[in-house]
């Protein structure tokens, strides 16, 4: 197959895409390379990918319709897995234009392109943060997202909402993937994991929101690679079971589909940072701070969907996924 990966220079993306070249796919890698966070990582990630004949690279900017239109009309793909967008909770707080441009306006110049080009399915990177004030646990794929704590998770939801008009009108197989808090190697240097190490390396006090009494869903980068490439061999189809007197969200009588990719074991933030620490064989010093606005105090993942419909659930447990991180960052940045 033809892929395109939008965001093939970030952590996801640049993870997924060298799996789809080992398994024989071509790719085609688009990214901005915005200076969001350090863009010599963005290059490193690029230069792995660059030494496989399978993948071209497109430096271009979802947001510019133009290019967007120029790029479908030229390439033809089988798949599209759409991962370009303004990542972040607490960044969205500060600069809302970014988000309006990357996760808005910049989506529907990928999807409309899709439709356009005939795509044969088009996957889409949601968040475990549409589920917002909802408190009832674990999170699952048809629970109520009325009510997003941060304009982040307000632009995931729209983006699963214009999902299932394209899948409806156009009969685009449609597939959104709500990620639960990826880390590992690779990572962006905004995640926790690479602000604690960074800062215990330091000797600096890293910053514990909520006082430590967080519990998140933590998910390793090669189990949602695993669960991307097989919902992508998996075109989304019309639920024959799907009714309008009862609608549930994920699913539909249009091909359309909504997952949960998430560990479903649920980890507290200060065994997390032990974790970390072990690793590194240095204590932390904690800075321990209110619940920030925008955070959720608790995420755990239902992904019996997901197993049901593809066969796999993420089991990666935070021990073995920390332990790859930190020698991948102590290779990385040489300390």
């Amino acid at each position: 197959m033809q892929i395109l990966v939008t965001g093939a220079a970030g952590f996801i993306g640049s993870t997924l895409a060298l799996r789809l070249l080992a398994r024989g796919d071509r790719v085609v890698g688009l990214d901005n390379l915005n200076d969001y966070y350090d863009v010599s990582l963005k290059q490193a990630r690029l230069e792995r990918l660059r030494a496989h004949p399978g993948f071209a690279f497109e430096k271009a900017d979802i947001v510019e319709r133009e290019e967007m239109a120029r790029l479908f009309a030229s390439k033809r793909f089988d798949a599209v897995m759409h991962l370009a967008a303004q990542a972040g909770v607490r960044y969205s707080i500060e600069n809302p234009a970014t988000y309006v441009d990357a996760n808005l306006v910049g989506f529907a110049n990928v999807i409309e392109g899709a439709r356009r080009s005939n795509v044969g399915h088009f996957v889409f990177a949601s968040s475990s943060s549409v589920y917002g004030a909802n408190a009832r646990l674990p999170f699952a794929e048809d629970d109520n997202i009325d009510h997003p704590v941060s304009l982040y998770a307000a632009t995931k939801k729209a983006n699963e909402l214009i999902a299932h008009s394209y899948a409806h009108l156009y009969r685009l197989p449609c597939t959104g993937l709500r990620f639960f808090t990826v880390y590992g190697p690779w990572g962006r240097p905004d995640m926790a994991l690479f602000k604690f190490t960074r800062g215990i390396l330091a000797g600096e006090a890293i910053p514990v929101f909520n006082r430590g009494e967080m519990v998140r869903d933590f998910t390793y980068v090669d189990d949602i690679v695993e669960g991307v490439i097989r919902v992508i061999d998996r075109p989304a189809q019309a639920d024959p079971d799907w009714s309008a007197l009862a609608p549930r969200p994920s699913s539909s009588n249009a091909p359309y589909r909504i997952y949960n990719i998430g560990n479903s074991q649920p980890v507290k933030l200060m065994r997390y940072i032990e974790v970390l620490e072990q690793c590194l064989g240095k204590m932390a010093k904690l800075d321990l701070l209110p619940l920030q606005a925008g955070d959720v105090p608790e995420t755990i993942a239902d992904v019996s969907r997901l197993e049901a419909a593809v066969g796999f659930r993420p089991g990666t447990p935070v021990e073995t996924g920390i332990a790859r991180f930190v020698e991948w960052y102590r290779s990385y940045y040489r300390v």
